[in-house]
């Protein structure tokens, strides 16, 4: 079903998951938390996303209401992203999916903690 047939429901899930229905939402929500990052910065931090879908999906996060997009006036243009209340509010509810997962994943998998697509540094935060 597509985001705006999702969207025609009144059902919260449904907005809900079609706010967050693709897989890198949640993880450039992660990413963000409670900071400021520049485009580059969350490419670097995602280094598996192109930079293509990074653009469309900040761009959908902002119009659904979860990113603030905040573009200074300066040479070089410089542009930092930031979770709205919205954003805040969605961080608790995925620290709840990551031990979901660690405590029914499969036990042959379970030497795989890390997320391979964060670098390092975000790995480590994500663990807290």
């Amino acid at each position: 079903m597509k985001k705006n047939e999702m969207m025609q429901y009144s059902c919260p899930l449904g907005k809900a998951m079609s706010a967050l229905g693709s897989k890198w939402k949640p993880i450039i929500v992660l990413v963000i938390k409670d900071r400021k990052l520049r485009f580059g910065e969350l490419a670097v931090r995602i280094h598996v996303i192109s930079r293509k879908v990074l653009t469309d999906q900040l761009r959908e996060m902002e119009s659904d209401g979860l990113i603030i997009r905040e573009e200074f006036k300066e040479l070089p243009p410089r542009v930092e992203y930031s979770l709205t209340e919205k954003g805040l509010a969605l961080l608790p509810i995925l620290y709840m999916l990551e031990e979901w997962e660690a405590k029914y994943q499969n036990k042959d998998l379970q030497d795989d903690k890390n997320c391979s697509f964060l670098n390092k540094e975000d790995q480590k935060v994500a663990k807290v």
